[in-house]
């Protein structure tokens, strides 16, 4: 494979969330996770590569035709129901290289690809690692109680009752690292890390559920080092700020915000000699300020 990624990238990714669960606890009569300590919203690192798989399989038709293939997708068996993941692993021929040859998510996010009885397991770490995503503001968990379509039994008139939750408003934020040496064995190459952004910005845009709609990316940065180097916790360099006379738990929409941007930017500007390249997109809603003004784009020329 050509191409094959041999420089360390970080990524910073914002993106809002308004009247939804953006990431639901199956332990927790499915509430939104939360950091009750800080009053904070988490998103696990496996609910966002389950929106860059989706995104993968549904719009860019990696779904096992032309040699194109997402590895960890629900697939039907034979036998009914869903494959496991021998199964799935047997759709090519127990091979692990022709799985990091077909499968992006596998050069990407790596896996485990389990063989036959008897023999070993192959386990490729990923290059692309995301730490767990967390809100930058404050936010509250809402119960919200609703009635079904059904009566709670045939012959009743009286329906079901429902109990969701939903988070009014947040924007939550994940670091990121491409790690280049892991690229060597998962054989990730360029084509994959902008096929990975991609599926970023637009597949978080594509969460069209019940449960999701809502969800807007904000912005994506991206930093290519020219060595084995990264700055580390991105999100954690950024400070919402809500605007006069709003606390964090009011905040409904982009306007009632901005994003203090001045300390990620004195470190960069401090490791400016280690930076091959920097990619920038935002939303044009969202305002970021840095130093007391309002800036549009983050490059090495504006740095």
């Amino acid at each position: 494979m050509a191409n094959i990624i041999k420089n360390r990238s970080e990524i910073l990714f914002l993106y809002e969330v308004e009247n939804t669960n953006p990431n639901g606890d199956p332990l927790n009569e499915n509430r939104p996770r939360y950091d009750s300590e800080e009053s904070k919203v988490l998103v696990s690192d496996v609910r966002l590569k389950r929106t860059i798989r989706d995104y993968w399989y549904a719009y860019k038709g990696f779904n096992g035709q032309n040699g194109k293939d997402v590895f960890v997708r629900e697939v039907p068996s034979d036998k009914g129901g869903l494959k496991d993941a021998k199964a799935r692993a047997k759709d090519f021929q127990g091979d692990p290289n022709k799985v990091i040859e077909q499968c992006i998510d596998i050069r990407v996010f790596g896996g485990v690809i389990p063989m036959e009885k008897g023999t070993d397991s192959f386990t490729f770490t990923g290059p692309t690692q995301f730490q767990m995503g967390k809100s930058l503001n404050k936010a509250e968990v809402v119960e919200i109680q609703g009635t079904g379509a059904f009566a709670s039994k045939e012959g009743k008139t009286q329906k079901t009752f429902r109990t969701e939750y939903v988070v009014p408003y947040a924007v939550i934020g994940f670091n990121g690292i491409i790690n280049e040496t892991a690229a060597q064995t998962t054989k990730m190459t360029e084509d994959d890390k902008a096929l990975l952004l991609e599926g970023i910005w637009e597949g978080t845009k594509q969460l069209i559920s019940r449960s999701k709609f809502g969800q807007l990316p904000l912005l994506l940065l991206v930093i290519d080092y020219k060595e084995p180097f990264y700055i580390g916790a991105l999100r954690q360099k950024v400070k919402l700020v809500p605007k006069d006379g709003i606390n964090e738990l009011q905040l409904r929409k982009v306007d009632d915000y901005v994003l203090d941007f001045t300390d990620l930017l004195n470190e960069l500007r401090s490791v400016k000699d280690k930076i091959a390249a920097i990619t920038f997109q935002k939303d044009s809603r969202l305002k970021i300020v840095a130093d007391g003004k309002q800036i549009n784009e983050i490059s090495l020329e504006t740095l």
